[in-house]
């Protein structure tokens, strides 16, 4: 797997995490603006700072790009930590994710996530999502976001972790 720099995908058996989540519905046209604001908003949160369990995340439920991505933007946090009416107190579910590392740009996934979802096709593996009025609907689909852009202003070197749930 060639873009940017993709590590070889690999399986990871995923126990059930608690995060706290911010509901957004976007466009590609605004994705990139409100997933920056959203994680800042979210790492702000005093519960998050004493809570925080990992680094930030996006976990798309529905995808339709050419209409509009269901989306929610939020951070792992420890078991317990209460949600409110606006970052939402969720679990991601234990299984098996299909789970790769791109370096690089964030306007490089599109490409990265269609060269994983290609790969993993290749390979005979199939994700937890299922068609939907125009859109696909997914079990749990997430990118993890270890690198924090302020500390390195090289986007070359911005990590993303692309992690997905697999159909049982």
């Amino acid at each position: 797997m060639t873009v940017g720099l993709m590590g070889t995908p690999k399986v990871v058996q995923r126990d059930a995490r608690s995060y706290l989540g911010i509901h957004a519905v976007v466009t590609m046209a605004t994705i990139d603006d409100t997933v920056q604001v959203l994680i800042r908003e979210v790492l702000g949160r005093p519960d998050v700072v004493t809570g925080a369990a990992g680094a930030p995340l996006v976990r798309y439920d529905l995808i339709d790009m050419e209409a509009e991505l269901a989306i929610q933007v939020g951070v792992p946090v420890k078991r317990g930590t209460p949600g409110d009416q606006r970052a939402v107190a969720g679990i991601l579910p234990e299984g098996r994710y299909l789970a790769a590392t791109h370096t690089g740009p964030y306007d490089e996934l599109v490409e990265a996530t269609g060269a994983f979802r290609a790969w993993a096709s290749e390979h005979g593996y199939l994700f937890d999502v299922r068609p939907g009025d125009g859109a696909e609907v997914w079990g749990c689909r997430l990118e993890h976001y270890p690198t924090d852009p302020v500390k390195e202003p090289d986007p070359r070197r911005w990590e993303t972790v692309l992690e997905f749930r697999l159909r049982d």
